[in-house]
């Protein structure tokens, strides 16, 4: 006999009642409540974190409906060393990813997750990435013990009754189950501002399509929907299916004439992502306009080229180094309805953080302690974040929530290298182009857990810590997508805005000024910009980069579209290195084009 659903469930789906009450078998919450997605609850989670004293409000002159979260010192930042793929085969998981057996870690997480959630809530999210009913978006369930996971749910998915609509009766959705791993397991125990645990695991189990993550209440560890599902799970899901789950800002730039184009964009965090996708172009009659910041997941239309969605609703953004100089635009959307995380909160209730304007006299730092100029550390945590709705853009594309999703006419790849890599240049094929992509690299940021900043490490796509089965297999998913589309295959391009001059200083503007390189790519989509044939690449011909009213030194654009012919042929061997890494599962192709590469080198 089938057991009836609970009172406050919206769905009959039987794969989702089943799930729910296994994860309540398991984590013996003291209540269940399902989260419908209305501003109301939204208010009512905000309210809970501020009477838990995990959460402040702000000023509301400063910051309209706004809070401050400061999370506990251990818990900051992705844990990469503990984010395990757990396919059936270790192969599957390749060697740029944790692997663990499948069984035996559900049994160690069974273990810790029995009666997690004593004393606690545990709220089920249904949630959709992307519009709800796009044949391009996807559909998760996740259970969690946090309102602040939940909250910023709210902001980041769309949540609620509409998307269990839409499921219906279907059992293709990813389970996710999340918890802090603090129980209030008797009356005595007392609840703390930011509960989570030393013990922590993010793990996913890409076959069934399963997020189990215990330990951590922080960014990606538990917005589920995010880097887990939207990355990890859906990059296999689009294997599968023969899509595309990337890290990637989805641009629209249109000309003075009115024509638009689309561009993805994959860099690895702390490397302008967010500022390129809310670029204010500084070329008259130019604009440009946000279709999402993070995450692109593109599929074959009917027409044969590749459309794409933002996913998520809202940015997940790193504070530090966002100003109106970096991000004017970014700026202007955090004025309200924003749950900030780790930054600084001054003594007149707004927040602050470092590279964000005039130094406050004084603030509390995200460790609560009084801070000054003069105290010698940073206010903020490196990796402090804003959770804010994508909605309140004031560059926001029209097409940003279109189910059919947006045509990408070019894809770049960039990254932070102080030399060696020009300013821009274009593939010479779809293939070239996933070769590019394959040997990415980029210096170290605070992003990524562990030291070494500014060391030099390979992100392939953007996607190293984000790729949920073997890289080696994702190149050739790669070759085979350009395969399938053929001719209609976006552009691919190779951009750094980072290049150095030897004494160190910045030889481009970036920021803004990166819409001149825009330009040049929308152009060579067009077919109406020069460019000329180099061994790494076509690079712009002699004028074709547009820098009219730019001051850049003397020599600087030399610099910047130079072939540094004995820098890259030093690279070979670090690129032969990080290719040997996959072994047999890297696609002839790649090995093909570097070949190809050395031999145009001389």
């Amino acid at each position: 006999m089938n057991a009836m659903p609970p009172v406050d469930a919206k769905t009959s789906n039987p794969a989702v009642l089943a799930f729910v009450e296994e994860a309540k078998a398991l984590f013996k919450p003291d209540n269940v409540r399902w989260c419908n997605g209305t501003k109301w609850e939204y208010q009512e989670m905000l309210k809970a974190l501020v009477d838990g004293g995990t959460a402040q409000w702000l000023n509301p002159a400063k910051r309209p409906n706004s809070v401050i979260v400061r999370s506990d010192p251990a818990d900051v930042a992705r844990v990469e060393d503990q984010t395990f793929i757990c396919s059936r085969s270790k192969d599957d998981a390749g060697p740029t990813n944790n692997w663990a057996d499948p069984n035996e870690m559900k049994a160690t997480l069974s273990k810790l997750y029995d009666g997690a959630m004593v004393g606690r809530t545990m709220y089920v999210v249904p949630y959709s990435m992307g519009p709800i009913g796009s044949p391009i978006a996807g559909i998760g369930v996740m259970v969690t013990d946090s309102a602040y996971a939940v909250a910023n749910m709210h902001i980041m998915t769309r949540v609620g009754d509409k998307v269990l609509a839409a499921l219906g009766q279907s059992s293709d959705f990813v389970r996710g189950r999340h918890t802090v791993g603090y129980p209030l397991s008797t009356p005595a125990t007392a609840d703390v501002p930011w509960p989570c645990n030393k013990t922590k695991y993010i793990t996913h189990f890409p076959e069934t399509r399963e997020i189990w993550s215990y330990g951590s209440g922080y960014g990606g560890n538990a917005l589920l929907g995010k880097k887990c599902h939207a990355l990890r799970i859906a990059s296999v899901k689009a294997r599968d299916e023969g899509w595309m789950a990337e890290h990637m800002l989805i641009l629209k730039l249109t000309n003075p004439e009115g024509r638009s184009k689309f561009v993805a964009a994959a860099f690895p965090s702390a490397c302008g992502k967010t500022n390129l996708a809310m670029l204010v172009p500084t070329i008259p009659g130019w604009k440009a306009e946000t279709v999402g910041d993070d995450i692109c997941w593109m599929k074959f239309g009917a027409d044969g080229r590749l459309y794409a969605i933002n996913p998520e609703t809202g940015f997940f953004g790193v504070a530090p180094g966002t100003s109106n100089d970096s991000n004017l635009n970014a700026m202007k959307t955090l004025t309200a309805n924003i749950i900030y995380s780790n930054v600084a909160l001054t003594d007149d209730g707004d927040v602050y953080w470092e590279q964000m304007g005039e130094q406050p006299a004084h603030a509390i730092d995200w460790m609560r302690r009084s801070w000054t100029p003069a105290s010698g550390r940073p206010s903020a945590h490196p990796n402090a974040r804003f959770t804010a709705p994508a909605a309140q853009c004031p560059v926001i594309a029209k097409e940003w929530e279109d189910p059919a999703g947006v045509p990408i006419d070019a894809i770049l790849f960039g990254g932070r290298r102080a030399s060696v890599v020009p300013l821009v240049s274009e593939a010479l094929s779809w293939r070239h182009g996933t070769f590019l992509g394959s040997i990415m690299a980029s210096e170290k940021t605070a992003a990524a857990a562990g030291g070494g900043v500014g060391e030099l490490r390979r992100d392939p796509m953007a996607m190293l810590p984000f790729c949920g089965y073997n890289m080696g297999d994702y190149f050739q998913h790669w070759i085979k997508m350009g395969e399938k589309g053929g001719s209609k295959m976006p552009k691919v391009f190779y951009v750094n805005w980072f290049r150095k001059s030897p004494e160190g200083k910045f030889l481009w503007p970036g920021y803004a000024e990166n819409s001149r390189v825009l330009k040049w790519i929308f152009e060579r989509c067009d077919g109406t910009a020069q460019a000329v044939d180099t061994p790494i690449g076509k690079l712009p011909a002699d004028g074709a980069l547009d820098i009219n009213g730019l001051n850049v030194a003397p020599g600087a654009m030399g610099e910047l579209l130079k072939v540094d012919i004995a820098g890259w042929k030093s690279e070979l061997p670090s690129i032969r290195e990080h290719f040997a890494t996959f072994g047999a599962k890297l696609p002839s192709a790649l090995s093909q084009e570097l070949a190809d590469l050395e031999q145009r080198l001389g």
